[in-house]
C-alpha cells in the first residue's frame, strides 16, 4: 500500500482550458449527475429517521446509486472532455454532505458515537480545506492508494450503517446472522485508520510542494 501523496502543478504550457459559461458547465451531463447525488440526501435523510428494516434497505440503495454516480459522473468528465471548475467543485462537496449528513443522522439516532462521527468529519473537512489551499497556490492533490482504501471502506460501512439491523445470510452450506449496524462501525473504524494515514500523507506532501514553489521563487 502505498502512502504517498501527489502534488503537482496546474499550471504550464501543457495545461489546456476550455472556456465555458456557468450555465454550460452546471447542465453538462457529469454536473447534473453530481446535483442529483445532493438531491438524494433529504431522501436518504427520511428513510433513515423513519428507521424500519424497510427503509434502512431503501436508503442503502440510495446511497449506492450516489456511489455508482459519484464515478460515473468523473468517468464521463474525462472521457467527454467535460472538466470543468464547476465539477471540480461539486463533486467533492456533494460526496462530503452526503457522508457528513448520514453519520451526523447516524449519531442522533444512536448508531454511533458522536465522537467517532467527529473524528471522521473533521478529516474530511482538512483535506477539504487542503485541496482549496493547493488549488490557490496552483497545484492538485492526486487521490493515493490510502485514500482510495479510506473511500471504499467508508462507503461500505456506511451501507452498513444504513440497513443496520441483523439478517440470517446463507453462506455456503449454512446461514449466519450478520449484524449490519456493528459490520458498519468495525468498517468504518478501518476507514478512520486509513483517513489519518492518507491526511498525514496530504499534509506533508503539501507541504513539501509548497516548499519546492518557494525555492523555485
Amino acid at each position: 500500500m502505498s502512502s504517498e501523496a501527489q502534488i503537482t502543478s496546474t499550471s504550464g504550457p501543457d495545461k489546456k482550458t476550455v472556456r465555458r459559461s456557468t450555465r454550460e458547465e452546471f447542465t453538462n451531463l457529469p454536473n447534473l449527475l453530481t446535483l442529483m447525488r445532493i438531491a438524494l440526501i433529504p431522501p436518504v435523510m427520511i428513510l433513515m429517521v423513519e428507521g424500519t428494516p424497510k427503509s434502512g434497505f431503501y436508503a442503502a440503495i440510495l446511497c449506492s446509486i450516489a456511489a455508482i454516480t459519484d464515478w460515473l459522473d468523473g468517468w464521463l468528465a474525462r472521457r467527454r472532455g467535460l472538466e470543468s471548475l464547476v465539477g471540480k467543485l461539486l463533486d467533492p462537496l456533494a460526496d462530503k454532505l452526503l457522508v457528513m449528513a448520514i453519520l451526523v443522522m447516524a449519531t442522533q439516532l444512536g448508531r454511533i458515537p458522536g465522537w467517532f462521527a467527529v473524528l471522521l468529519l473533521a478529516r474530511e473537512i482538512t483535506i477539504t480545506g487542503l485541496r482549496a489551499l493547493a488549488a490557490q497556490e496552483g497545484l492538485t492533490v492526486s487521490v493515493i492508494e490510502a485514500g482510495k482504501w479510506k473511500t471504499a471502506l467508508q462507503l461500505t460501512g456506511i451501507i452498513g450503517l444504513l440497513v443496520y439491523y441483523t439478517y440470517a445470510i446463507p453462506f455456503g452450506f449454512g446461514t449466519y446472522d450478520v449484524n449490519f449496524g456493528a459490520l458498519g462501525i468495525g468498517l468504518l473504524a478501518l476507514a478512520m485508520i486509513f483517513s489519518v494515514v492518507s491526511a498525514i500523507s496530504y499534509f506533508v506532501s503539501f507541504m513539501g510542494a509548497i516548499a519546492e514553489t518557494k525555492d523555485l521563487d
